[in-house]
């Protein structure tokens, strides 16, 4: 039987070439987008392989609901991919209030409420798979993108625990972290408050030299993915992607080293 895929944020970006790699590759796709209609050519393409459903992800009530409502509709649920999210532009002195929660409401209580709805589903079948996708960013941090980087993280944290309570269950978990690719996602967010202290920092990040990917070659990485027998708990997306990790995590350990005689005497 074809499994069964569900991914939200399918409206364009990673979600929209994902679906329909999944579509041309015969399985059967849920996709939802907070605007349906941006569904209809998958639907006229593809017709009941598709089931397309309007969800805001930063509603639990109707995350639940859209979860019941494919399980109904196709008899299981195999691979949850939580693609929905958005990058909010500005230094963290800037955030609002209201665009602080907002970005964590979709990006990091989005993510939860899916997961949390599907998996019963998939305790009971004792298998699938869950994709969170995350970000080259909540492995290490670039400036002026501070309230998503914490998102990211956030995200990170949640799903790496998940991982170990639910292999028992027949459940992989599996991080996607891209690194900067041409999708739209860095234009769909910008703090409201401008302080010109940072117009130095956003001047020198915004004329860094950046290598951005191509969404579609993203496609076939995401079907071996999904595809694989023992599918990894992280998987990098880009040529960028692990040699910014990297660096990162170097310098970590070596300050963490130099520090470590402070670090044991604290011990006690």
């Amino acid at each position: 039987m074809a499994k069964t895929v569900l991914i939200t944020g399918a409206s364009k970006g990673f979600g929209k070439a994902w679906a329909e790699a999944f579509l041309a590759r015969g399985y059967k796709v849920a996709a939802t987008a907070r605007n349906v209609e941006t569904l209809n050519d998958l639907k006229d393409q593809y017709g009941d392989s598709v089931f397309t459903l309007k969800l805001d992800v930063d509603n639990r009530e109707e995350s639940l609901s859209v979860v019941q409502k494919v399980h109904e509709h196709f008899g299981s649920i195999d691979i949850l991919i939580n693609n929905a999210g958005y990058a909010l532009m500005g230094a963290i002195e800037e955030s609002n209030e209201q665009e602080s929660r907002a970005q964590f409401e979709t990006n990091f209580f989005g993510t939860l409420w899916l997961t949390q709805a599907v998996l019963p589903i998939m305790r009971a079948q004792k298998s699938g798979h869950i994709l969170q996708v995350s970000s080259i960013l909540g492995l290490a941090t670039l400036p002026t993108m501070g309230l998503y980087n914490a998102s990211k993280f956030a995200v990170e944290g949640l799903s790496e625990t998940l991982a170990t309570e639910v292999k028992q269950f027949g459940i992989n978990v599996t991080l996607v972290e891209p690194n900067g690719y041409a999708s739209n996602i860095w234009h769909t967010g910008i703090s409201t408050q401008s302080n010109p202290a940072y117009d130095g920092i956003k001047k020198a990040f915004s004329e860094s030299e950046t290598s951005f990917g191509e969404v579609e070659a993203t496609v076939p990485a995401i079907i071996k993915l999904v595809e694989s027998e023992n599918p990894p708990l992280r998987l990098l997306l880009g040529k960028v992607a692990l040699p910014f990790v990297k660096q990162s995590y170097e310098q970590r350990l070596k300050v963490w080293e130099e520090w470590n005689d402070v670090s044991v005497e604290a011990h006690g």
